[in-house]
């Protein structure tokens, strides 16, 4: 493997020949190959063209921007990790009728492995935006298509394909690094410097010394050593535009569920739209590994999915997101809202949005810091099971967030403990997560407790709770899991808007109870009921002050918010 530089990449170095790949079949036991019937190829046929391959051609290379749909019409595709390495790992076939690529075929991200001819045969190639085009008016289409990618980035991610994370459990960068690119549902295989002996050897071989870690290696010829989460988005090809001196009418900072519904309904009504976010799309529901109760879902749906969707769903009106982009600062003049960003970028709009949510709330516990760079955890999805599979670990939280974490990772773990104060989970978690909690064996519920010590070496290993009776319990813990609600994000409000006590966003007639400004003297505009003290200037979701704390509701904010908007213009 050749790897070398800050973001470049090596020359392409003298491959070996890949040999006689498998062209065997995969089966379609996960529901993520479907076979396209004729009436659809047929359709799609009239969009693209159709050429032969010969075995052993390449359709498509590992960090190759992939913009055309491609189907086998004839022969086999092979679909293959690390191509024309020692460690090459044909991980996929298709054959006719069957599309190739994953979810970074619609969101512009670099494809992760190799596409190969297993033999001679015939593709049709589809340019996407034409895709796009037949989609709209063939939803069942659009329906197959994105579920089945939505389904490969989950196989790709539990395979280890895509891009490796290496570096040390402790170093806060590495951490910051695994997080982004769990949050962002990037498939990454991370290597701990701390017990694999094979993530030493790989930097030997690389000629990076440890202390240059955490570093990222792209389709085994890209390094970057300790790259922003900007620069990680930019070579893996996120949607992080450059905004020097952007401007549209509609600016949402969030995108959460409040904020893409906002940008949704906003560019579907032909408001050229822009979409900020420091982190990922999907705010806090991104994290939850399943939400039940939101309306159309009876079988629930993951956090992960809903925002792909909302995102693709945005994409489509012609929002422009850009992820990370952190908002710092804004200020007001002349009527437009100038939103400065942490790389030193600005975007201005006339009406702004704020969906920035909040962020976890911190236990007030001796060691967190330390613990927090191994064993401790805001978010409960797929990367995170992963690393306490068949461990014991602890819960702390007795909302929603922390019933839907302890359903999920009781698949995972060997012995949940849920810690909560409440006496009566009932005040706070809906009734449908209790009775899934009481049904699991593996899941022990600890109420009216308190957490008071966290105990370990380098990792976590216990947790000692404390009961009204001031009994003390050790409990055996490799990680613990935190929901304990939120602290709204609005520091980079710099006071333009009106606060309550705790911080959140005041709208409509709560705006109105201003300190240091009347608003009684204004006999021309009172604020909407999500219109905060700027005239111009909305909340929805968490961020706002007495928001009902739901998915449903913030799209619902997000969606009537619009609505307010163009009633005052």
């Amino acid at each position: 493997m050749a790897v070398s530089g800050q973001t470049g990449q090596d020359p392409e170095p003298d491959r070996p020949g890949p040999g006689r790949l498998t062209a065997t079949e995969t089966p379609d036991a996960h529901g993520a190959y479907p076979r396209l019937g004729d009436g659809d190829l047929a359709r799609l046929a009239a969009l693209g063209r159709t050429r032969a391959v010969a075995a052993n051609e390449e359709l498509f290379r590992a960090g190759d921007r992939v913009s055309d749909f491609i189907v086998v019409l004839a022969g086999s595709v092979a679909i293959v990790a690390g191509y024309g390495t020692a460690d090459q790992e044909v991980i996929g076939v298709h054959g006719a009728g069957r599309f190739l690529g994953e979810l970074g075929v619609l969101t512009g991200e670099a494809a992760y492995y190799t596409a190969v001819a297993a033999d001679d045969g015939e593709v049709l190639a589809v340019p996407v935006d034409r895709l796009a085009e037949e989609v709209s008016r063939n939803a069942a289409l659009g329906e197959v298509i994105l579920r089945a990618y939505l389904i490969r980035r989950s196989l790709l991610r539990g395979l280890g394909v895509g891009l490796r994370i290496v570096g040390s459990r402790f170093s806060p960068d590495a951490r910051r690094l695994r997080d982004f690119a769990a949050r962002n549902r990037l498939p990454a295989q991370w290597l701990d410097l701390e017990e694999d002996r094979g993530a030493e050897a790989l930097l030997r071989q690389l000629g990076v010394a440890p202390g240059e870690t955490p570093i990222v290696i792209l389709y085994g010829r890209q390094l970057l050593r300790n790259p922003s989460n900007g620069e990680l988005a930019a070579a893996v090809g996120l949607p992080a535009p450059s905004l020097p001196q952007a401007s549209c009418e509609l600016l949402v900072v969030g995108a959460g569920p409040a904020g893409l519904s906002a940008a949704v309904y906003g560019a579907s009504e032909g408001l050229e739209t822009v979409v900020l976010d420091g982190m990922a799309t999907g705010g806090q529901a991104g994290t939850s590994s399943r939400i039940e109760n939101y309306l159309g879902f009876p079988s629930g749906i993951s956090g992960d999915e809903l925002a792909v969707r909302a995102a693709l769903q945005a994409r489509k009106f012609g929002v422009r997101l850009a992820v990370p982009a952190e908002a710092t600062a804004v200020h007001v003049d002349d009527g437009h809202y100038t939103v400065c960003l942490a790389d030193g970028g600005s975007a201005t709009s006339r009406f702004l949005m704020v969906a920035s949510g909040a962020r976890y709330r911190r236990p007030d516990v001796a060691r967190l810091d330390h613990f927090e760079q191994t064993s401790v955890y805001y978010a409960a999805s797929q990367a995170e099971a992963m690393l306490c599979r068949g461990d014991p670990v602890a819960i702390l939280g007795g909302g929603n967030s922390a019933g839907q974490a302890a359903v999920f990772l009781a698949q995972h773990a060997s012995q949940i403990t849920l810690i909560a104060r409440e006496h009566d989970l009932g005040t706070s978690m809906s009734r449908y997560l209790i009775s899934q909690l009481e049904r699991l064996r593996n899941v022990r519920l600890m109420l009216g407790a308190r957490l008071t010590q966290l105990t370990g070496d380098d990792t976590l290993a216990s947790v000692t709770v404390v009961a009204d009776d001031r009994t003390s319990r050790d409990v055996p813990a490799r990680a613990l899991f935190v929901f304990i609600g939120a602290a709204p994000s609005t520091g980079w409000l710099s006071g333009l808007v009106a606060l309550d006590e705790h911080g959140f966003v005041r709208t409509g007639r709560g705006a109105e109870q201003l300190t240091g400004q009347d608003l009684g003297s204004r006999t021309d505009w009172r604020p909407s009921m999500l219109e905060t003290s700027q005239p111009g200037v909305f909340a929805v979701g968490d961020v706002r002050s007495d928001s009902t704390k739901r998915v449903a509701a913030a799209v619902g904010e997000g969606a009537m918010a619009i609505q307010l908007l163009f009633a005052r213009t």
